[in-house]
C-alpha cells in the first residue's frame, strides 16, 4: 500500500504538470494586478489593503494547488490522510517556529496592530513598515547607523514569530502625525513672554503647510533650571519628518533671539561678581 501511495500514472502526472503551470501563471498575473493597483491607491491604508489582499489570494490558491496535487498522488482523500499523519509526525517540532509565524501573520491582518507605512519599533528595532509577507516583516530601518530618526537606508528582517515575544509601539496607528518638542534655556533676565511667543511663530511657520491636520496647534511648557528657565515648544509633525521639522524649528528660533536684546541664552557656566561697595 505504502509503494502504491505515491505512484505516479501518466494521468496523474499530467493533471500536476498543468497545476504547476497554473500556479505559475498565476504568480506572475497576481504580480502584475498588485503593480497595477499600487500605482493607482492614494493612501497608507489603501496601499496596505492592496498587498495584504492580493497576498492572501495568492497564498489561497496556492494551497488549495498542493492541496489537489497531493491528493491525486496520493489516489484519493484516505491515502491522503495517512500521508499527511506521517508528515505531521516527522516535521511537526521542526515547523514548530514557522507555523508561529504563519500564526502571527493571521493576528497582524485580522487585528492590525500596524499595517504597511506605519512607523513601529519591535522590541529594539525601529522601522518603516514595507511588506508583511507570510512569514516576516520587511521593515526599512531609520536611526541605526545615525542618531535621531532619519532613514538609514537599510531593511531589517524580522521573524512573525517575534511578534508574540516582543512589545510592538505603533507611532502612527491613531494618526500620521506625533508629538515632538525643541527646548532651549533662556536666562532669568530674559523676556519669557517674547522667547515664548518667537518660539511659537517659529513653530506655525515650519509646520504651515499640514498645521490644520494635526490634533493640536504649537504650544508651549516652561520650567526653571538652575541656569535659567527651559522654554519647551510642543508641535506635531509627521512621523518620518521629525527629524527635518525639528531642526528647522530650532534654526528658526535660534535666527530669531540672536536678533533680539530683550533674551539671551543661558548655558551652564561660573561667573563672579565683584561688589566694590564691600
Amino acid at each position: 500500500m505504502a509503494l502504491n501511495l505515491f505512484n505516479l500514472q501518466n494521468g496523474n502526472l499530467k493533471i500536476v504538470l498543468a497545476v504547476i503551470f497554473i500556479v505559475v501563471t498565476y504568480t506572475f498575473l497576481n504580480i502584475f494586478i498588485r503593480a497595477i493597483f499600487l500605482k493607482k491607491v492614494r493612501t497608507k491604508k489603501m496601499r496596505h489593503n492592496v498587498i495584504v489582499f492580493t497576498s492572501l489570494i495568492s497564498y489561497t490558491f496556492i494551497f488549495l494547488a498542493v492541496l489537489f496535487i497531493a491528493i491525486t498522488l496520493a489516489g484519493g482523500l484516505t491515502g491522503l490522510g495517512l500521508a499527511a499523519g506521517l508528515l505531521t509526525a516527522a516535521l511537526g517540532w521542526a515547523l514548530q517556529r514557522p507555523i508561529t509565524g504563519i500564526a502571527a501573520w493571521i493576528m497582524v491582518i485580522s487585528t492590525k496592530p500596524f499595517e504597511i507605512g506605519d512607523r513601529i519599533i519591535v522590541g529594539g528595532v525601529r522601522g518603516d513598515v514595507i511588506n508583511i509577507t507570510l512569514t516576516h516583516i520587511y521593515l526599512g530601518e531609520f536611526g541605526g547607523t545615525i542618531g535621531g530618526e532619519e532613514i538609514s537606508g537599510r531593511t531589517v528582517i524580522i521573524p512573525n514569530a517575534v511578534l508574540f515575544e516582543q512589545n510592538v509601539i505603533n507611532y502612527t496607528s491613531q494618526n500620521d502625525y506625533i508629538l515632538d518638542e525643541v527646548a532651549f534655556a533662556i536666562t532669568y533676565k530674559s523676556h519669557l513672554d517674547l522667547a515664548k511667543n518667537i518660539a511659537k511663530e517659529a513653530a506655525n511657520k515650519v509646520t504651515k503647510d499640514f498645521i490644520d491636520k494635526v490634533p493640536m496647534k504649537p504650544f508651549t511648557r516652561s520650567n526653571f533650571q538652575p541656569s535659567g528657565v527651559d522654554v519647551r515648544i510642543r508641535y506635531y509633525t509627521g512621523a518620518s519628518e521629525r527629524q527635518e521639522i525639528n531642526s528647522k524649528i530650532t534654526e528658526e528660533i535660534f535666527k530669531s533671539i540672536m536678533k533680539e536684546k530683550k533674551i539671551e541664552f543661558a548655558f551652564p557656566h561660573t561667573q563672579i561678581i565683584w561688589d566694590k561697595k564691600k
